[in-house]
């Protein structure tokens, strides 16, 4: 007779029926299993596709022997992994064998495959994922499996958190500055305030890492077989980024995507998008680049980031992309939509407050940072009075800074009428921000007003910088052509010393294509683009076409 199966915390998980299981028997290999037997551990690298055949698996939260929580518990003809398995980080759960049987094991190769070649199945499980990915920020075991820990008030902390966030780890964040003896806290951690942001995770403490040296640890860090040549690396994950990879792999190209800060650019920073096709209410940046950027997962895009891009160069047939680490990626083409960043405030000792006080987003990082205080939006453009809007919803009063005399020069007339009605937004036109006080984080900016020469001083918790575009395009250093901005030029809108080469003598360039044949550009970083999320999705998309008649003309 059986042994009867333990008790566990249940959760409506989808059960694969027989055929579908049938139908993933060739994909993977059949093993036994018996109790307490580990399938994979908190940190290894990515695991593979299991799926529990007979028997039972218990998903067990970080921690040392003893310690360890039971989250869920899968049984027969359910499937193990969440995001992870997409995303390709280390899993930040253990899988151990609570009721002998059996799982079917599906290596990653199979895994992208079945994906790939069985939609009704890839459908329950990418449905699943999507059901576990809620769950686990829903579950304070699951989230505190990696804590990051820091004060709301470091630079370092907040990209730490950003990147996170963008990235779908899941995780919880410990407030020093709410805690009665945070050094009593860091000290049971073995650490001092010199060693924060410090991140816990199930198995390692980072003290002080890098964005860069995180992700690594997550299993982000972009690594290519020798001699691995793809069709097209994307340089930049915004809107257009996105869209030219997600249309790349739906049209059968391998595609790598390299992101120097984390998934979403400018996009990704806005708190509502209004003028985006098919989303009637409003769609935040953070949703949306979340959504595109597993969608291209999903239909087999590598995305990269934090992955810092230095130069990039023709190699024969190749275009190879350098790496700040010393690597390369080499492919048959390239497409640039590294974008634009806001400007930066001309005032002293900026540096100094940048994640202090000083931020270029709004998603619920910044402004629950600022909630209940006064706060300062600098800027005139539709980005800027979305960010006024959100914030007045959770802080004291929004200060919104216009250098120009009039906002219907540069913000649509919606946002405008709302600005005008709303009582705890306070316009000051003429106005740029001069100087910024105080001393862990502003508390303070001085405020001229350009048509009368007078200053006021307005108290504010935090600054909202959104003036102006700059092109992201200084890691070029002179090999493609730019407009008098920086913005890269395209197609017939080249200049014509960049169009006396052999190539161009015997064509026109395409459309998108840059002064360096088998290089385009999209989106914001393109010379006399349309600044709009649509725009840039509608130019990423675009971006691809060119791209097939270029490898077309060289199969």
């Amino acid at each position: 007779m059986d042994e009867p199966m333990p008790a566990r915390p249940s959760t409506d998980w989808i059960t694969l029926g027989d055929d579908d299981i049938a139908r993933l028997l060739p994909f993977g290999t059949v093993s036994d299993t018996t109790a307490g037997q580990t399938l994979f551990t908190a940190g290894d690298a990515s695991p593979s596709f299991h799926v529990v055949l007979e028997g039972a698996v218990d998903l067990l939260s970080g921690g040392g022997e003893g310690t360890q929580q039971v989250v869920t518990t899968h049984t027969a003809k359910q499937f193990l992994g969440e995001f992870n398995l997409l995303l390709e980080l280390r899993p930040v759960v253990s899988a151990v064998v609570v009721h002998p049987g059996s799982v079917l094991v599906i290596e990653r190769a199979g895994f992208d495959e079945f994906m790939r070649t069985l939609p009704d199945i890839a459908d329950q499980v990418f449905a699943q994922f999507e059901a576990r990915r809620k769950y686990s920020r829903q579950s304070e075991t699951i989230s505190a499996a990696i804590q990051i820990i820091g004060t709301r008030f470091s630079a370092e902390a907040m990209a730490l958190r950003v990147f996170a966030s963008r990235s779908q780890v899941p995780h919880s964040w410990v407030d020093l500055d709410e805690l009665d003896e945070p050094e009593a806290y860091l000290a049971a951690l073995g650490a001092t305030a010199h060693d924060v942001p410090l991140v816990i995770t199930p198995t390692a403490q980072l003290m002080r890492p890098t964005t860069a040296e995180f992700a690594n640890f997550l299993g982000l860090e972009h690594i290519d077989p020798p001699d691995h040549v793809n069709d097209v690396t994307v340089i930049g994950l915004g809107p257009a980024g996105l869209a030219a990879a997600v249309v790349a792999v739906a049209e059968g190209l391998s595609a790598v995507c390299l992101e120097g800060v984390a998934v979403g650019g400018q996009a990704a920073a806005s708190s509502r998008i209004e003028n985006y096709l098919g989303f009637p209410n409003g769609v935040s940046g953070e949703q949306l680049v979340e959504h595109a950027s597993t969608q291209a997962q999903r239909l087999g895009a590598r995305l990269v980031s934090p992955c810092q891009v230095t130069g990039l160069r023709t190699v024969g047939d190749l275009r190879v992309v350098d790496l700040a680490d010393g690597t390369e990626v080499a492919s048959r083409t390239v497409v640039i939509a590294s974008g634009a960043r806001y400007r930066r405030l001309e005032v002293d000792d900026l540096e100094r407050f940048e994640g202090a006080g000083v931020y270029y987003a709004t998603t619920e990082l910044e402004r629950r940072a600022c909630r209940g205080h006064d706060v300062i939006v600098v800027g005139g453009g539709n980005s800027a009075g979305q960010a006024a809007l959100s914030l007045a919803k959770t802080c004291s009063s929004v200060s919104l800074v216009v250098r120009r005399d009039n906002l219907e020069e540069t913000m649509s007339h919606y946002l405008v009428a709302r600005i005008e009605q709303d009582p705890r937004i306070r316009l000051l036109l003429s106005g740029v921000v001069r100087a910024l006080d105080g001393d862990d984080a502003v508390t303070s900016a001085t405020v001229e007003n350009t048509a009368t020469g007078e200053r006021e001083t307005v108290a504010c918790r935090g600054v909202f910088c959104f003036i102006g575009a700059v092109a992201a395009t200084d890691w070029l250093d002179g090999t493609i052509a730019l407009d008098r901005r920086g913005f890269v030029q395209t197609g017939r809108n080249l200049p014509e010393e960049a169009l006396d080469i052999p190539e161009f003598a015997e064509r026109y360039p395409l459309p998108f294509e840059t002064s360096m044949p088998g290089v385009f550009a999209a989106g914001d970083v393109r010379s006399a683009s349309m600044k709009r999320v649509a725009a840039a999705v509608g130019e990423g998309s675009t971006v691809v076409r060119s791209i097939l008649e270029f490898i077309g003309a060289r199969v």
